[in-house]
């Protein structure tokens, strides 16, 4: 499926920073760091910036493919095609036959049915090198609220949320940035419901934090979820951020 390919600078960020932070190692001890960008959309300039921001923090060496289904899409972006660090090239789920140590696919799922999310990822990751890695989620236009899973060849391995806390009115916001394994399942009686009701819980009563700025009061609001049970990944490094990892199967659907 065509994705709609609305994209802007700097859209994707935040899932870049985090996956600099969290995929860095295993990109390191990569024998190819090849990476490809599934669906960069109607222009390439995520895609550029990923391979800007993997080579400037992870190693220089870093590949980056730019793969999309539309022809069209693949032409248009040949002017900013830099081989062998940046090529774009025709290819969809089956990663066009490469094998990557990483895959990030943003905005691409939500235009499927939820049904097909699983096969979607199996057939990614069966694509990935050993050991590779694939983050698929979601964002907004602007990139403030976003979404993601990360998984290997076994499944999924967790789900980060992160929001950009000088816009962010209240946690709950990003519900509707849910990746689509997730997004119906915002409901009573599911462990995703129980999360983001957690998170706003903990956003209300850190109202006292509000003065000192959005950062602290999400810091609070964290170690509140934390405290309260959630198995919370990762540490304020992370979540100083905007950022929340959990591991998958306490959102799992149910």
């Amino acid at each position: 499926m065509v994705t709609r390919g609305t994209t802007n600078p700097n859209r994707l960020r935040r899932v870049d920073n985090w996956i600099v932070e969290t995929c860095g190692d295993a990109l390191r001890a990569a024998a190819d760091p090849l990476v490809v960008d599934l669906g960069y959309g109607a222009t390439p300039v995520t895609a550029v910036e990923l391979r800007a921001r993997l080579a400037a923090n992870v190693r220089a060496d870093v590949r980056v493919a730019g793969l999309e289904i539309d022809p069209v899409r693949v032409a248009a972006a040949q002017p900013a095609a830099d081989p062998p660090g940046l090529t774009f090239l025709r290819g969809g789920f089956e990663l066009a036959g490469l094998r990557p140590a990483l895959v990030r696919a943003f905005n691409v799922l939500r235009q499927y049915d939820e049904g097909e999310v699983a096969d979607a990822w199996r057939t990614m990751t069966a694509g990935l090198a050993p050991g590779g890695l694939l983050v698929e989620g979601t964002c907004d236009e602007l990139g403030r609220l976003g979404a993601w899973v990360l998984l290997d060849d076994t499944g999924p391995r967790t789900l980060t949320l992160a929001a950009k806390l000088t816009t962010l009115s209240s946690p709950g916001q990003l519900a509707e940035r849910l990746p689509k394994a997730l997004i119906h399942h915002n409901v009573p009686g599911e462990r995703v419901h129980d999360l983001l009701r957690a998170l706003d819980d903990g956003w209300n009563a850190a109202a006292g934090y509000a003065p000192f700025g959005p950062r602290q009061r999400w810091l609070r609001t964290v170690t509140t979820v934390r405290e309260a049970g959630w198995p919370v990944l990762d540490g304020p490094r992370r979540w100083r951020h905007g950022e929340l990892t959990v591991p998958w199967h306490t959102v799992h659907p149910t």
